[in-house]
């Protein structure tokens, strides 16, 4: 049986589970539901965690067998961790205050989302500039 039937078949399991437990959600009274509802949002984790975990192993395993993807990778993680210095740098860690001078903002919040904001800007600004480059010089070449 291969990879493709399994989760087919997976896919089709989970679906009817959740249709009976929808169905059984909706039939019940409301205090029944809080104890219907916590083992859904458990098994919706689990499936969630699975998910991911499932995903990042077939990531890594293409990653390792092609070298050249690998290289691309690390190149473009190097890249966003250069900005996120950047960014972490350029940020102001200043206390934020209300008008009765009330602590709305502790000076290491301030930093990280000056860092995040500044991340943000400097990356949205590299792509207006990737976009308008390649609509003035792609297009010129044809």
């Amino acid at each position: 049986m291969n990879l493709h039937k399994v989760t087919k078949i997976a896919a089709i399991v989970i679906s009817v589970l959740s249709i009976v437990f929808l169905v059984g959600l909706m039939t019940s009274e409301d205090a029944e539901n809080s104890s219907m509802i916590t083992p859904l949002i458990y098994l919706s984790y689990v499936i969630l965690f699975a998910c991911i975990a499932l995903v990042l192993i077939y990531v890594f395993k293409n990653l390792v067998s092609k070298k050249e993807d690998l290289k691309k990778t690390m190149i473009s993680i190097g890249l966003f961790f250069l900005v996120f210095i950047i960014s972490f740098v350029l940020a102001d860690g200043t206390e934020m205050k209300t008008m009765n001078n009330e602590v709305m903002a502790t000076e290491a919040t301030s930093k990280w989302v000056g860092t995040g904001l500044i991340m943000n800007a400097i990356i949205f600004n590299f792509a207006v500039i990737l976009l308008v480059y390649s609509l003035l010089f792609k297009n010129a070449k044809k």
